[in-house]
């Protein structure tokens, strides 16, 4: 078994302190999503993603799920998606009102994202790719 190397001190920090201070719509999902309720997937919530923390990230579907208020522009929430997504991991958002009027609806939505695989590139035939134009035999 392998550890992980520990999160930077300012990383840890922050996702405690966001976790103390969740806002009203991220409270709400975690209580649908917390200790397995959603069809048995683990969810963790402020869970560090180095240098960001996600608001709720399910490990086993590789899944994060961002509520977005009135604090997130459009600009850095793009930066941050294409960070997260580089790492194999799919993003999934909701607006925070969509969480507290239409719950249910953002469920199906999320039940709908672990039920769909992650797109992994097929591995490339032995001969073909980078490997057999870099050899000049």
């Amino acid at each position: 078994m392998t550890s992980k190397p520990p999160l930077p001190t300012k990383t840890r920090v922050q996702a405690r302190e966001l976790r103390r201070g969740m806002t009203d719509s991220e409270q709400a999902l975690w209580q649908r999503l917390r200790s397995g309720q959603l069809g048995g997937y683990k969810f963790r919530r402020q869970h560090p993603f180095i240098p960001y923390v996600v608001d709720f990230f399910c490990e086993r579907a590789g899944l994060v799920v961002e509520i977005d208020g009135s604090q997130h522009s459009a600009q850095n929430d793009a930066t941050r998606t294409r960070f997260i997504e580089s790492k194999g991991v799919r993003i999934v958002r909701f607006h925070s009102n969509e969480v507290l009027l239409y719950m249910d609806a953002v469920l199906e939505a999320i039940v709908n994202h672990l039920d769909t695989p992650t797109l992994t590139p097929t591995p490339v035939p032995e001969g073909e790719g980078l490997k057999a134009k870099a050899d000049p035999s």
